[in-house]
């Protein structure tokens, strides 16, 4: 039987890495050691993350007609993923992120201007209604503006296509979003700033959890980083520990690997905990290399890494 579509509705931005031995203060220049540019945005990231891993994967979004959209475009043709409704335009530059890494501790500081993606209007988004329809998820994030973002979220559920939101970057989201979301990804800054609850344990993640069930998604799931990630349903509360696939190198891109990874587990019919295993998983060996799109795993690893670990 042919697999059915995960669609990934998001943003493309090309990724302008900086590496240094430490983050610059206000008013301060450094000396780097490294200099990258690659493919990144959120929901480009999620879409590679889930093609690596074997998936049948569309990606829906908007580009600019230049450098960095071709970019994006020679991308999806290497990774095998589908861009029948990723939509051109004259009028935006396609987007762009500032990473700066920290290469000592592996952390990182990030500014992001979405460009084209941030103008994909609810007619484009409209034009993929058979394929939405014909999908096993539709997800989508934060990158894109928040009418689009509601737009599309509401559509899939109207032909009963389950959604995953990935609220990153942590901004405010209307009360009406919320039922829209089968399933809630945020992180733990993403989930503090949905709720006012600061998550730095895994008892503060579940308070954060029970306060956005309440804003009526179904399922919520905040990803920890290295403490893995906590599960919150109406029926269950469960925490799944992170995966140590070996030294961390960069989190940069570690939350798109997770959600391309939960997307591909739901879409293969695991259940809540088994898919929320398998994207820590896939974001456990995501971290051990630099860069975003770059460092997603294939599938031979990550059941590698799951066999070595099991539940």
């Amino acid at each position: 039987m042919e697999k059915k579509w995960i669609t990934v509705m998001g943003s493309f931005v090309a990724d302008l890495a900086f590496r240094a031995k430490k983050l610059p203060g206000w008013g301060e220049t450094l000396l780097g050691s490294d200099f990258k540019l690659g493919p990144g945005g959120k929901g480009s990231n999620q879409a590679v993350a889930a093609a690596r891993l074997g998936a049948r994967v569309s990606f829906m979004s908007q580009l600019g007609n230049d450098a960095f959209g071709e970019l994006a475009r020679s991308t999806y043709r290497e990774e095998g993923i589908d861009t029948q409704f990723l939509f051109t335009t004259g009028e935006y530059p396609t987007g762009a992120a500032s990473i700066i890494v920290d290469e000592v501790r592996g952390e990182n500081s990030i500014v992001v201007v979405p460009g084209a993606c941030f103008h994909l209007s609810a007619a484009n988004i409209d034009k993929a209604r058979g394929l939405i329809a014909d999908s096993s998820v539709f997800m989508t994030q934060l990158e894109l503006n928040i009418e689009s973002v509601g737009h599309g979220l509401k559509l899939a559920k109207s032909v009963g296509v389950p959604t995953i939101l990935n609220p990153a970057p942590a901004l405010p989201m209307p009360p009406a979003v919320f039922p829209l979301c089968d399933y809630l990804t945020p992180n733990e800054s993403e989930a503090a700033g949905l709720t006012g609850i600061q998550v730095a344990s895994i008892a503060d993640a579940e308070r954060a959890a029970d306060k956005l069930l309440s804003f009526g998604s179904k399922n919520i799931i905040v990803t920890l980083g290295a403490q893995g990630a906590f599960i919150r349903n109406a029926q269950m509360k469960k925490h799944v520990p992170a995966f140590n696939a070996g030294p961390v190198v960069e989190t940069t891109g570690a939350g798109d690997a997770f959600n391309g990874g939960f997307a591909v587990g739901l879409s293969e019919g695991m259940d809540l905990v088994s898919a929320v295993r398998f994207g820590c998983a896939v974001a456990g060996i995501s971290v051990t290399r630099p860069g975003t799109a770059p460092a997603m795993p294939n599938r031979r690893e990550v059941d590698e890494l799951l066999k070595k670990n099991p539940a």
